[in-house]
């Protein structure tokens, strides 16, 4: 399947229910990207589910976010409901330019919607010479640990850095034992799940995606993973002043505001090190950890990041699910799909 195609077709997707086009491309080309680097839980699947927040009006298709506090370094942004991707991108580009200035950006994102994959901007901030970091909240997932009702989201988080004679160093995860994402991608394929994934409504662990999304979702590393996602909150909803724990709705609800929050920080390198400095140093950093001998049964050790880049070089394909939902998606919008 052709990228820009599909790209080209979630973008008029998105024109169609009133997206300005620059917008729209955007916003199709970071889950396109999400396919492609083999995390399909936040690609094209996604589509339909912000079509129908904008069609609900849970989402505005025109999104305008207004700085409500500027800080010098500092500042807090007000997505007033927009569009997820196009309000991180306007936080992260805030971020690096003040970044430039400042030495380090900070930009806190209040009432806004998912981005998508929070590496896509934590990479573009990467690619601006700084270190990005990226966090944001979302809807209850898990419990709190030894809770048994969900109060606490996935609250991803991504950090990305130059990675001198190496694509950028990249880590984005979610404090779930997988993103909840993941579970629908299961579900697209219909496809069991780990039973360590999640548990049912009863808190009974299940392979099946559907109760898994009617449950709880695991932390990963136990209390750990909780612990961070609680704090991912705090970082993302309580700082910003936008919501938090159960007052988050989630992507998949079309006709909930959202009212979730990001924070993006920018550190500009050069103001710390020399930038040159910098390369030779994280290019030992991956010789060294790429040196280290095998375990059984493995065959390379790689960096953050480096999976990502070496599948957004292949080829690309969806699942038979995804592809018949984007047809029907397509037609509901006038849009033909097998353009793409």
């Amino acid at each position: 399947m052709n990228p820009e195609h599909l790209t080209t077709f979630g973008a008029r997707v998105l024109q169609s229910v009133d997206v300005p086009e620059p917008d729209a491309r955007l916003v199709a080309d970071s889950l396109v990207t999400a396919d492609r680097w083999g995390h399909p839980s936040h690609g094209m699947l996604r589509l339909g589910w912000y079509v129908a927040r904008i069609r609900s009006g849970a989402m505005t298709p025109v999104t305008a976010p207004v700085t409500v506090v500027d800080g010098d370094a500092m500042a807090v942004l007000d997505g007033r409901d927009g569009i997820g991707q196009v309000i991180a991108d306007a936080a992260c580009r805030d971020a690096v330019r003040r970044a430039e200035r400042h030495g380090v950006g900070v930009v806190a994102v209040r009432n806004s919607n998912h981005f998508g994959t929070a590496a896509y901007w934590t990479r573009r901030m990467a690619a601006a010479g700084c270190i990005g970091i990226l966090t944001t909240n979302g809807s209850p997932a898990m419990a709190p640990w030894g809770g048994r009702v969900k109060t606490v989201g996935a609250n991803p988080w991504s950090i990305a850095a130059p990675g001198g004679s190496h694509g950028p160093v990249v880590l984005d995860i979610a404090n779930t034992h997988v993103a909840r994402g993941k579970i629908y991608a299961a579900l697209q394929r219909d496809e069991a799940i780990p039973g360590d994934w999640a548990t049912n409504a009863k808190g009974v662990p299940t392979t099946d995606p559907r109760a898994a999304i009617d449950g709880i979702l695991l932390p990963m590393a136990g209390h750990k993973g909780y612990g961070i996602a609680f704090m991912m909150d705090l970082l993302s909803g309580v700082l910003t002043g936008s919501s938090y724990a159960a007052g988050v709705a989630g992507p998949y609800i079309p006709d909930q505001r959202s009212g979730c929050g990001h924070l993006a920080l920018a550190i500009r390198i050069d103001a710390l090190m020399e930038a040159g400095d910098y390369a030779l140093r994280v290019d030992d950093l991956i010789a060294t950890t790429k040196a280290v001998p095998l375990a059984p049964g493995t065959d390379e050790i790689f960096y953050p990041g480096e999976i990502e880049d070496r599948a957004a070089a292949g080829s690309l394909s969806l699942p038979d699910k995804t592809l018949h939902d984007l047809r029907e998606l397509g037609a509901s919008c006038g849009i033909p799909f097998e353009a793409a």
